[in-house]
This record gives structure tokens, sequence and C-alpha cells, in this order.
């Protein structure tokens, strides 16, 4: 339960986002709930990867897509979930216990769609089944991070986080490879991939029904309130919103959840698409058609490798401070895809870089938001800055597809890059400027 004057009293730790846990209190332990969900993640993420690594390729080599037709579809792929969001999260708040069975539905609907991607040859289809999965996707991905955070304490929520993308993000360094290896083996490699990516979804859904529990709302509290005996206490004036869509967009006149909003909007405009990123790196360095899906594999290996620590060190030291330091690392991976440098080093560091970049931010930043909202609406709150992450990167596909187009990609990433120093530079004025005012900053 959200507790008012518990932050007044840990205002100094959550100046910048960090929790400190009590002397003397032993680490929890990563709560079940949290594990299920990143094998159901795992799994999945094959699924969904073994399409997104062979998606740019057949779109634009294929059927011979422009880089802006291509932007479309992409922003579709990226951004149409954010139009259901709010949907999602509003859904799984209604009612309590519904986290699960909203989550499962959009897992399954994702599913659904990837044999009908074997029926579509044409933009207009193929956009359609994209969003459709998409809208798989934005109905399960708040429901899911609420029951992350749910089921977490507050001291260990940036830890809890970590684990799950870490589990998420190894189905997604096995996804590509998955493709990579069907594409090498087999004469129709596209049709191929889809039909397996069909059935390893159908997998994840399976395991989501059967052992996901659904009691996820109370295991946090009780693990702040172990050896009291006594059950949660509110503090006055801290009366339990119900769940309805007036109180989920009542949210944002919360002052911290507002501004990570905001930064999470504007960040999300200047923040290229993975596709992209990969198609400038094929076309610096001459990648064969090939291997190109074997590139999502350093995003992912990095990824793997540092969303654990990553999300330990924002516990410790500031989510707030981590989840910029991310950013920081997007812009050092912008400015080496503009350099001149085409060194067989340049594909392993822009692709650690990039993956760098999501362990920090992608996970932290639920954490983050995770501090501004009650139980009660926690899928909605969360649906909020997702939407506007979502809806941003979706304008910034179709922005960076169009300048491709009309003056190269090289023009298009610099605006970009300017474009993130700039957002990245505004966000540091949002952080808190007193821990004297723990109502106004960023938790």
């Amino acid at each position: 339960m959200y507790v008012a004057d518990s932050r007044a009293s840990t205002s100094a730790a959550s100046a910048e986002g960090a929790v400190r846990p009590r002397a003397g209190r032993r680490r929890a332990a990563v709560a079940p709930t949290v594990l299920a969900l990143g094998t159901v993640s795992l799994i999945t993420d094959v699924s969904s990867e073994m399409v997104t690594a062979v998606l740019p390729l057949y779109l634009v080599t294929g059927l011979g897509l422009s880089p802006l037709g291509f932007g479309l579809l992409d922003g579709i792929y990226n951004g149409f979930s954010a139009l259901v969001r709010l949907i999602g999260g509003h859904l799984a708040d209604r009612g309590g216990g519904r986290h699960k069975w909203v989550a499962g539905f959009g897992y399954a609907l994702s599913a659904a769609c990837k044999p009908l991607l074997l029926l579509a040859h044409t933009l207009t289809p193929i956009g359609l089944i994209l969003a459709a999965d998409r809208t798989g996707k934005g109905l399960r991905t708040a429901p899911r991070d609420a029951l992350i955070s749910l089921s977490s304490t507050p001291e260990t929520r940036g830890r809890a986080f970590g684990v799950h993308r870490a589990m998420d993000t190894a189905g997604a360094l096995f996804g590509p490879l998955v493709a990579f290896l069907i594409l090498r083996a087999t004469v129709d490699g596209y049709d191929a991939v889809f039909t397996v990516s069909f059935c390893v979804a159908v997998v994840g859904v399976l395991v989501l029904v059967l052992f996901v529990p659904n009691g996820a709302r109370t295991t946090a509290t009780r693990a702040t309130t172990a050896g009291t005996g006594t059950a949660p206490q509110k503090t006055s004036g801290d009366t339990a919103p119900r769940p309805t869509l007036r109180a989920a967009l009542a949210l944002l006149g919360r002052p911290d959840l507002r501004r990570v909003t905001l930064c999470a909007l504007l960040l999300g405009l200047a923040t290229v698409s993975d596709s992209f990123v990969y198609l400038l790196l094929q076309r610096r360095l001459g990648v064969p058609d090939r291997w190109f899906a074997l590139l999502p594999l350093g995003t992912a290996a990095a990824f793997l490798l540092l969303a654990v620590p990553l999300g330990r060190l924002a516990d410790r030291v500031g989510r707030w401070r981590v989840f910029l330091a991310g950013h920081g690392t997007l812009l050092l991976a912008y400015a080496l895809l503009l350099t001149s440098w085409h060194g067989t080093a340049l594909p392993y560091a822009v692709l650690l870089l990039h993956g760098c970049f999501y362990a920090a931010t992608d996970g932290v930043l639920m954490a983050v938001a995770s501090e501004s909202v009650p139980e009660e609406l926690r899928s909605s709150g969360l649906a909020l800055v997702q939407t506007g992450q979502a809806l941003a990167r979706f304008v910034c596909s179709l922005g960076f597809g169009a300048a491709w187009t009309a003056w190269g990609d090289r023009t298009a990433l610099t605006a970009s890059t300017v474009a993130l120093a700039l957002c990245a530079l505004f966000a540091l004025t949002l952080r808190r400027p007193t821990p004297s005012a723990p109502s106004e900053g960023l938790a």
C-alpha cells in the first residue's frame, strides 16, 4: 500500500529513486511470481524475436518496401500497443485478481498472429497483423509489470525487474539464433520461421496458465510487515482509490508520476527503433543478408549480462541516475554509427552499448514509476508511463523512416542524436531539487 509518511521519512534515499534496506535486514529473495513470469517472457521472446530478427530484411529485401514504408510498419509494430495499454491496465486493476488473465489474453492474441504472417504479402494485411500482435503486447505488458511490482518489496524492486528482464532477454538472445538456424536449414526460410514462432508462443501461454499464481497482490505487503503480526495500516488521508479510468488518468496529477511520464515520452521521441539500428549497421559494414538475423544477439547478450547488476545498482545508488545514464550509452552508440570508423570492433561496441541502454532503462523505469502509484492502480499507473513511451517511439519510427527516405540515413541519425541529447538534458532538470520536498521528486 502507498504510504505517504514513509516517503517523508526516507526522502534523502528516494531523491534519486534509491530504496535502501534497513540495517540488519536480510535481502529478500526474488518472488516465485517473478521467476514464473520471467519463464513466460523467456519463451515468448524466443517466439517474438524470431520474427523481429527477420522482419526488417523480409520487408525491405523480400517485399521491396522503402525505408518510409518500413518505418510505418515498424512504428505500428512498436507503437500500436500504446493504444490499448491503458485498457489492459484498467481491466487488470478492476477486480483485483485479473492481472494474470488479462496478461494471458494478451499473450494468446500475439501467438495467434504469428501464422497469419504466412498469408500476408502486401503492406496493408501485414500492417493489420502487426497491429493485432502489438495489441496483445499492449494488453499484457502493464498487468505483467504490475504483478512483478506487487510481488516485490520496495527495497528489491529494481532487482526483481532486473531478474525478469534478464530472463526475458535470454529469450531475445535465443530467438534470433533459432531464426538464423532455420533460415540456413530450410528452403522456405521465412515461412518456417513464422511457423516455429507460433508453436513456441503457444508453449509460453501454457506456462502462464499453469504456473503463474493469481495472488501476487499481497506478497510484497506481507514481506514488509513480516514479524509484526499485524496487517499494514493506512495513514490518514491515504484512501484507496477505486480502479476506474478516471482514477487512472487522475494519477497524472501526482507530480512525481507526471514527471516520469513526461521524461519517458520525450526520450522516446528520440530513441531510434532497434530495427533501424541493425539496418544502419548492415549498411555500414556490408553484412550479408544471411547474417543479418544475428545482429540482435549482440544487444540481447549485453542486456542479459547487465540487467540484474544494473537493477541492483539502481536500488543502491538511485534508479533515476541509472535510467539517465542508460540514455548516455545510447548516445555513444549513435555517435559511433556516425563516425567514419569501419573497424571490426564497431558492431561489437555499438551492440554492447545498445544492450547496456536497455539494461539500464527498461526495468528500471518501471521500478521508478512503481513508487509513485498505489497498489490498487498499479497496472493503470504503469500503463500511463508505457503509453507515453510507446506513442513517442511510434512517432520516432515514422519520423526516422521519412527522414531516411528524404535525406539519407546519416542525416536522420544525426537529427535523432541531437534530439536525444537535448531531451536527456531536459530530463536532468526534472530531478528533485532538494530532499526537503519529497512530494515533488522522482521516486
